[in-house]
């Protein structure tokens, strides 16, 4: 299902390949007892077609929320002309270990060829956990140029 607000939905090809870019991502997930979500940015990485994944320590906060609630939510967007935005919704299909290919593919996506190997050395895989994402609901709008 695909929903624009204030603007065109993106069609879905259009909108895997958004998410396929190596955005930001605000990453947003029940948080209980009344309070609102804790809403986050984190590296992530996706496919077209298939799962989103984010790693993260696995004693942090984020990763004991996601567990307890089971799914999680993702909004990345661009803030330059044509202004468009896509977010996601869906459950935890996996969670586990981080490999040493998942830190170094999250990282590529972000970093400069240059930093990843020492990004990567630099990293406690030990306690790092990746979580997996099928994306079952979805919003997205391009907002064309804004102003």
């Amino acid at each position: 299902m695909t929903t624009g607000v204030g603007g065109m939905p993106l069609s879905v090809g259009a909108r895997e390949a958004f998410l396929a870019e190596s955005h930001i991502a605000s990453l947003a997930v029940e948080a209980g007892n009344g309070r609102a979500p804790l809403v986050v940015p984190v590296w992530y990485d996706y496919s077209p077609g298939g799962e989103i994944r984010f790693l993260t320590d696995g004693d942090s906060h984020k990763a004991r929320l996601i567990t307890k609630a089971g799914r999680f939510s993702v909004l990345v967007q661009r803030d330059s002309p044509t202004y468009r935005y896509v977010s996601v919704e869906g459950p935890v299909v996996r969670s586990g270990p981080t490999t040493l290919d998942d830190l170094t593919r999250i990282s590529a996506r972000y970093l400069p060829p240059d930093a990843v190997s020492g990004y990567v050395q630099g990293s406690d895989l030990k306690v790092l956990v990746t979580f997996r994402m099928r994306p079952d609901h979805w919003l997205s709008a391009d907002l064309g140029a804004l102003g």
